[in-house]
């Protein structure tokens, strides 16, 4: 019988046990990587797409291609699309991201004979019908307009543009670069991007013998690659230069504040160890920027810090909105912060504290099938195998405060940080 009035035994995460998956390159070239766990007849399944060069003169195909493959094809309309899905009580979505777009399609393993047609005919015959776009135009300049009046939202595309300049990573659209979207371009990228050889298939779930050969039977030999190589390669990160960016709005009552800068990504050896530093300066609720700048002088709701790892990069970035009266002093106290991190040694009982919250947060992320496959997807796309995971948990283990102030050092030069400012200063 369970014992109450006994605390839960502790014990340190070591290792963290992950779902290795299994692996086949299709005749086509695709690679299919899948992850067999429970009992639920439920998978999901990734078709991912490098992107194409980003092109500073036609900056929205990329996005635009993929928000618009479900908007019909040779043979279906968007509304047939969405039902076809639907009846089945399947769920299709569509996602863009900077170094990758997907398609991606939940479904009951018994209904896979019936959906997956109607995700290949969306990869394969997509035509972008003029009338659609014209509305995908018209939707997203207006979404824009509305956007542009977020100081938080500007903030975002200052930061960016500076620090990545003209690349997919910079990416700040204006209402013009919508309208000089062309039907004709669009088609071109996607015949270019859409190929089996630029694309990995992750399939999650109750993945047996009979939903592999469907998947297999309907994108391996009927799915072939047109003879155009996409061009994925992308232009070198070549930041601005402009360290402070102020855009003043009189009657704003909050400012957004941005500041960091480009970095290593997860590809880099020190990249887990920049995660601890950075999880002590802002990356959990009981961080250090947390406890100033909103527990102790109220100048926020919040504010946080975090490391994101793309392909080709990586960055540091803290955010916050204020009061635009506090302003200028949450600037000092988090120029303040940063600098302790890099003249004062961590306390044990602080550093106790984060490793335990880091190395619980990685245990606690891996729920299900889903988990496990997304891990994957994090080390697969930078290089990088399950072993990562490994290294990750032992630097959090074994990592001292020596090192993380060597770390801060390092990585933590606020006189070079990009500041970005939009609202009002004192």
């Amino acid at each position: 019988m369970l014992d109450r009035t006994l605390t839960p035994q502790f014990r340190e995460i070591d290792h963290i046990t992950l779902i290795n998956p299994g692996h086949i390159r299709l005749d086509n070239g695709c690679n299919l990587y899948w992850f067999n766990s429970g009992e639920q007849e439920l998978v999901r399944i990734e078709w991912i797409f490098n992107n194409v060069r980003f092109n500073q003169q036609k900056p929205l195909l990329n996005v635009a291609v993929n928000t618009m493959l479900t908007e019909g094809t040779n043979s279906l309309s968007a509304s047939q699309i969405a039902d076809a899905v639907d009846y089945y009580g399947a769920f299709l979505q569509v996602d863009y991201g900077f170094d990758h777009s997907q398609v991606g399609l939940y479904c009951l393993n018994k209904h896979l004979h019936s959906t997956l047609p109607v995700i290949k005919d969306i990869i394969t015959n997509s035509v972008f019908p003029l009338k659609e776009l014209q509305t995908f135009i018209r939707n997203q300049q207006q979404k824009l307009q509305v956007s542009l009046q977020k100081n938080d939202f500007v903030a975002r595309r200052i930061f960016n543009d500076a620090v990545f300049g003209g690349t997919m990573y910079g990416l700040s659209p204006n209402a013009d670069d919508y309208a000089n979207l062309q039907r004709d371009d669009m088609v071109e990228h996607y015949r270019q991007m859409y190929q089996p050889n630029n694309c990995t298939m992750i399939v999650a779930g109750k993945v047996d013998d009979s939903t592999l050969k469907a998947i297999t039977h309907s994108f391996d030999k009927d799915w072939k690659n047109n003879g155009t190589i996409a061009d994925i390669e992308q232009p070198a990160v070549q930041p601005t230069g402009k360290l402070f960016n102020y855009i003043e709005k009189p009657d704003a009552l909050q400012s957004a504040i941005r500041i960091g800068t480009p970095t290593i990504n997860r590809s880099h050896a020190d990249f887990p160890a920049l995660q601890i530093v950075n999880t002590i300066l802002g990356g959990y609720f009981g961080s250090r920027l947390m406890n100033n700048i909103r527990e102790d002088k109220g100048y926020t709701y919040g504010i946080g810090s975090a490391t994101s790892s793309m392909k080709y990069t990586g960055s540091i970035f803290i955010a916050t909105e204020v009061g635009a009266e506090f302003t200028n002093a949450t600037l000092t106290e988090i120029e303040k912060e940063v600098n302790i991190l890099k003249t004062e040694l961590i306390k044990p009982e602080e550093l106790m504290l984060v490793k335990n919250y880091m190395l619980g947060s990685l245990l606690g992320s891996l729920e299900n099938v889903f988990s496990h496959a997304d891990k994957f997807k994090n080390v697969y796309f930078s290089g990088l195998d399950f072993a990562y995971y490994d290294r990750y948990t032992e630097v959090i283990r074994t990592i001292t405060a020596e090192q993380i102030l060597a770390l801060a050092n390092q990585y933590f030069d606020f006189d070079k940080f990009c500041k970005v400012v939009v609202g009002k200063m004192d």
